[in-house]
């Protein structure tokens, strides 16, 4: 019995022993660390309690290892320069620095270890800490400054490969750090850090696309904005009288760290969701900052290879186009984007706007009738509610183009047709020599206000064109309900009594003839 008893002495004292030390305050040691040398060695339970398991644990031991180091940093009471080992022949104060210096070096592992946390509360408050110690370190650097190019930053803090997950969605992080991003010496370095990371991730998985990982990467990178003009270079993490020598706080590196890191990027396939997101910021927020904009062609031509979300590349390239003038074989990837699904997709207004602006130029007369003629043979099959915005449309190309007046005018039908719907190049389609029966055939559509309008091509067309853009938005419901609101009409005198009720007429014929209840 006495083994059993002399062990449950000793449980005891370390149960007791377990149970003061929980009780230590993590500010508490903090404090104590900060006000006598005596107690650096309490610095060891502050770390201690930073891997605790306890959400609230770690939480508070971030907090205090944040006020800790950064006071250390400010008091100079960290060692300075290249750091040795802990072990040698220095003076009291020397010793005392090394080891501060050791035990932060351990703090920001743990804490950079943290951004992988389950908790999201433990994760922002170990990215906020970081970049806490990023901002002391740039005022009080530990190491020696590079004054030709990185100045004094402190890069080891833009580790964004700890943020950019493979395997964990890390939006609210990310959203988290978007504040940092605010400051430019922060958001140069993070650009170059980030183009650094997509080339090791991505190269190491072959180019096979990563969609957790890339939905981190747009995240972050979308986040970022760029200054349009030198004076707006003005918020730094790290201050500095001049800066003329320094990348980060110069427009023109901005612009080609942001470049590069969207280049890197778009280089390598995306999951189909991912070329949505960036297509629809393409032409706001990405080309207008790009030292070559037409770098982003390559982009552009293998967004059309992905199927009905090429019709989001239009923005971008209407920008290449308009303000560079290059784009190869653009009318025709154009012409061949007219598929029956045109109009059933997310995006069909905007694509049938931004086409209204690029046929508005001065073009072949053949390149127009192609157009005009294949938008009418996918108007048979197309629904009344893109009906009302492909007849404007075509009579807007006729309008601009008094050439291809000859599709109206010419006897042919069905059977004579010409026309090859299955070419790819609008020069081979013979459109020219065909006709736009189609728009008279639907003059018999079952919708009244699409046989409205194909009715109009019997007429000649007014020189004035029809504004189609209020057209664009109309859905199919709100088609419906315009056609169920209740018409004035106008009264006309009958000859007989107008019924009340199904299968009761005035004066209550039924119910005379055939006594119904």
């Amino acid at each position: 019995m006495a083994p059993t008893k002399k062990r449950n002495v000793s449980s005891a004292k370390e149960g007791k022993e377990n149970a003061k030390k929980a009780k230590i305050d993590p500010d508490t040691l903090m404090k104590g660390v900060l006000e006598s040398k005596k107690h650096a060695n309490d610095v060891y339970d502050l770390l201690e309690m930073l891997q605790s398991h306890k959400e609230k644990d770690v939480i508070g031991a971030i907090s205090s290892c944040n006020t800790l180091f950064s006071s250390l940093l400010e008091r100079k009471d960290l060692h300075r320069g290249n750091l040795p080992d802990e072990e040698g022949d220095y003076t009291a104060q020397q010793k005392y620095q090394i080891f501060m210096r050791h035990r932060y070096n351990s703090c920001k592992e743990i804490l950079f270890d943290h951004l992988d946390y389950e908790e999201f509360s433990v994760k922002e408050a170990a990215i906020c800490c970081l970049m806490k110690f990023a901002e002391s370190e740039g005022q009080h650097p530990l190491e020696d400054l590079d004054w030709s190019e990185h100045y004094s930053f402190p890069r080891e803090f833009i580790q964004v490969g700890r943020l950019l997950s493979v395997t964990t969605d890390n939006t609210l992080l990310l959203s988290r750090f978007q504040e940092y991003l605010q400051m430019v010496d922060v958001r140069y370095y993070v650009m170059s850090a980030i183009r650094d990371s997509v080339t090791k991730v991505m190269d190491r998985n072959k180019g096979v696309p990563l969609p957790v990982y890339q939905n981190n990467v747009f995240n972050l990178m979308s986040n970022i904005s760029m200054a349009s003009s030198e004076s707006e270079l003005t918020n730094f993490m790290v201050t500095r009288e001049k800066h003329e020598d320094w990348k980060a706080a110069k427009l023109k590196e901005h612009k080609r760290a942001f470049e590069k890191m969207w280049l890197c990027f778009l280089k390598y396939k995306l999951p189909t969701s991912m070329y949505k997101r960036v297509l629809v910021i393409l032409h706001d927020s990405i080309l207008p900052h790009m030292s070559k904009p037409t770098l982003m062609i390559d982009f552009l031509t293998a967004a059309y290879e992905v199927g009905a979300i090429s019709l989001l590349a239009l923005n971008g390239l209407f920008v290449l186009i308009h303000q560079h003038n290059d784009y190869p074989d653009f009318y025709q990837k154009l012409y061949n984007l007219l598929e029956p699904s045109v109009f059933h997709v997310k995006y069909r207004s905007r694509f049938f706007h931004l086409a209204n602006l690029f046929l508005s130029s001065h073009l072949p007369v053949y390149l127009i009738a192609a157009f005009a003629k294949r938008l009418a043979r996918l108007a048979l099959t197309a629904p009344p509610t893109a009906l009302l915005i492909v007849l404007p449309f075509i009579y807007n190309l006729i309008r601009r183009h008094p050439s291809c007046r000859v599709l109206i005018h010419k006897p042919s039908s069905q059977d004579e047709d010409q026309y090859d719907m299955d070419e790819e190049d609008p020069a081979k389609s013979c459109a020219l020599e065909s006709s736009l029966w189609e728009i008279k055939t639907l003059q018999k559509h079952y919708h009244p206000h699409v046989a409205k309008i194909a009715m109009l091509i019997n007429t000649p067309l007014t020189e004035q064109e029809d504004d189609i853009d209020e057209l664009l938005e109309l859905t199919t419901f709100e088609l419906m309900e315009r056609d169920l609101k209740p018409h004035q009409l106008k009264n006309i005198p009958l000859e007989f009594e107008t019924a009340t009720q199904l299968l009761k007429g005035g004066g209550d014929v039924l119910q005379e003839h055939f006594c119904l209840d």
